[in-house]
């Protein structure tokens, strides 16, 4: 069903891009393909030097909806924050330059919004990891929580990603924007996890409990850094722990839970040292829960990394009855 702009608000979809040439024409396709039509969609080139532009300024032209901005590379926060700026649209939603998003992701993410009404702030999905050729290897994002959500954002990011949000405007403006201040501190990556935290302190989440968003893992974006990821979140929850003192033991938990994402992400990157020094302080920390977790986080890396049958075949033995292979994301652009 298509959401008219008769009966539904302007909605911005801003886009950070550096270097996305291979990516961001099917990330635009995905979301001038949302039965959500009143879009105000704002690409801002974080200066790129691939041909990153020309594939927006072509994609531009078949669609009106789309403009692009330039900056010097200022990091993706900033970026966020500028596309944010160059719009009055009351509702703000951001995608990275190599994710999808599903058809009904907009639509779907305003209509809970507009159910919840001025005290829900936040609006989020499942998403689904997908590798560079945008095929699915996991579904088990299935998060369901929402209302006042601010303990359980401390314990654990079940928002998981930019591209999987679409917020108020004033819920945007009165959390302080995306902090560009983590890159400045090398600590680049959790941008995403602080911005849901501060709007959790005033609002209320809601949830679409389908995988609406494909959020693409390769060895190149900017979560692939896991040693910076790990840095950024430290940061993000120390600040937490200043504030809410009460809320320690779920913070320890989100660090433990972080950790054991990052093993996963460094080794399906091919950050093979990385990814055993992380697995070294996930043992170290949690020794039961790791090792309990091997053979998911094992599966995972198969799926990722697309290894031999034989060797799947193997892993699936290892798996419960609600782990087996799901179907591909077939609601993404081919």
């Amino acid at each position: 069903m298509i959401v008219g702009s008769e009966r539904s608000a302007t909605v911005a979809v801003v886009v950070p891009m550096f270097n996305a040439e291979r990516t961001i024409g099917a990330t635009l396709a995905s979301i001038c393909q949302q039965t959500h039509q009143a879009l105000d969609i704002v690409v801002v080139d974080d200066g790129s030097s691939d041909r990153s532009t020309s594939i927006v300024a072509a994609y531009a032209k078949q669609d009106r909806r789309i403009r692009m901005l330039r900056q010097t590379n200022s990091g993706v926060a900033a970026a966020r924050n500028t596309g944010a700026a160059a719009t009055d649209a009351e509702f703000l939603a951001f995608v990275d330059a190599d994710d999808l998003w599903a058809p009904s992701k907009v639509a779907l993410q305003w209509q809970a919004l507009d159910k919840g009404g001025p005290s829900a702030g936040l609006a989020y999905c499942w998403y689904a990891l997908i590798d560079e050729d945008s095929r699915v290897f996991s579904l088990h994002n299935q998060p369901s929580a929402e209302g006042h959500v601010l303990q359980r954002m401390c314990r654990n990011n079940f928002v998981g990603n930019g591209s999987s949000m679409l917020m108020r405007r004033s819920a945007f403006e009165k959390a302080g924007k995306f902090d560009p201040s983590l890159r400045a501190r090398k600590a680049q990556g959790c941008e995403d996890l602080l911005i849901c935290l501060r709007i959790a302190e005033s609002y209320e989440f809601r949830v679409v409990q389908q995988h609406l968003v494909g959020y693409r893992m390769t060895n190149t974006n900017m979560s692939s850094d896991v040693k910076q990821m790990l840095r950024s979140c430290e940061i993000v929850l120390a600040e937490y722990r200043k504030k809410y003192p009460q809320y320690d033991a779920d913070l320890d938990a989100h660090l433990v839970d972080m950790i054991h994402w990052l093993v996963i992400r460094a080794f399906v990157s091919g950050r093979f040292f990385d990814g055993c020094d992380l697995l070294k302080r996930f043992l170290a920390l949690e020794p039961r829960l790791a090792i309990s977790n091997l053979p998911n986080m094992l599966d995972v890396y198969c799926r990722a990394r697309l290894v031999p049958n034989w060797i799947k075949a193997r892993l699936k033995r290892l798996r419960s009855k609600n782990a087996e292979f799901r179907p591909l994301y077939t609601e993404t652009v081919q």
